[in-house]
């Protein structure tokens, strides 16, 4: 009897698609974990393939409109929900191939985009008498962790007039980070107490600010809030010839300041590398400022209220508690 065992070169080369590979599609962490987790099995296999991308999201490719389809036998569509026309175009344009969708959501198995496969290893949805399967990106592989940074930009402060900087150096300061290897987290130190997606009050924006590695802020309170809980801003100043930024930078003593006229990705890489490195330190020691004097101290005085001398007022226990250990 002829045996039926084909080599992986007779099989030929498989492509890896899914939303991250449609030009108007998108790429989530959860998309490509559960890319990362058929890549892994791939390999383990030995099946040679390649990864289509859009080129809005992977300029390096290979894009999935640029490849041909003749290069391949295979297809496999990772993840995400399993309809629509741009998923059925591929059934067409990859006729030849066998084609197979893995850790999917079918919506409408009748679907073309879900009936052109040949398999489907739904995630859920396929079979209502099947309980729903586990997502790939609980089990794909993970690289090292990486810092996770604060983002503290303002666009005001009109009061500044043509020494605003603040549109140049919020974009320098945007096109620098998505280069950088850390996780970006926008903040919004705007309180309201009726959108859930704003922190209500100072202390829960505090709480967040704590948990950080370090910030990266052109705002004042950009600057004194994370050194309040101990964590290391890299601050940039975006006004031209320094302003209020600058000012409180001095008052705090802190080192990591950037000016409008020098944000520079070499020189704010350097900032940040101190930060995350000597920053958090630097920033701890900063903290008996907290009990500092600040001009609010002599406000007795200045209104006139009587026996007032203009001395230092301790802060509270609970101030000094969140500083000490946020």
């Amino acid at each position: 009897m002829t045996s039926q065992v084909r080599t992986t070169s007779e099989v030929g080369r498989t492509l890896v698609t899914g939303w991250f590979s449609f030009l108007d599609g998108e790429a989530t962490a959860g998309d490509l974990l559960a890319l990362g987790r058929v890549r892994q099995v791939l390999d383990a296999h030995g099946v040679p393939y390649d990864v289509a991308w859009s080129p809005r999201f992977e300029p390096g490719g290979p894009a999935l409109d640029a490849v041909r389809p003749g290069d391949y036998t295979r297809l496999v569509f990772v993840c995400g929900p399993v309809h629509g026309p741009q998923i059925a175009n591929l059934h067409r344009r990859f006729a030849h191939c066998r084609r197979v969708a893995v850790g999917v959501s079918v919506i409408d198995p009748a679907d073309p985009a879900v009936a052109g496969f040949h398999e489907v290893l739904a995630r859920d949805g396929a079979d209502p008498a099947l309980p729903p399967g586990q997502d790939l990106a609980m089990r794909a592989p993970r690289g090292p962790g990486v810092p996770v940074v604060g983002v503290l930009l303002t666009h005001g402060q009109r009061e500044y007039g043509e020494r605003r900087a603040h549109d140049a150096v919020s974009g320098a300061v945007r096109s620098w980070l998505a280069g950088t290897d850390c996780a970006p987290v926008a903040l919004e130190s705007r309180l309201d107490r009726e959108d859930g997606l704003l922190c209500g009050t100072a202390e829960e924006f505090l709480s967040v600010v704590a948990r950080l590695d370090a910030v990266v802020t052109d705002r004042l309170h950009g600057l004194v809030l994370p050194l309040r809980v101990g964590v290391p801003p890299l601050v940039i100043d975006p006004v031209r010839g320094g302003a209020k930024v600058s000012a409180q930078a001095r008052a705090c003593r802190w080192p990591a300041l950037v000016p409008a006229e020098r944000v520079e990705p070499a020189r704010l890489d350097a900032w940040l590398r101190w930060c995350l490195d000597r920053g958090a330190g630097a920033a701890r020691r900063r903290r008996p400022l907290v009990v500092a004097p600040d001009p609010a101290d002599r406000l007795p005085e200045a209104l006139g209220v009587p026996g007032a001398t203009g001395g230092l007022v301790p802060a509270d226990a609970s101030a000094i508690g969140i500083a000490v250990g946020g």
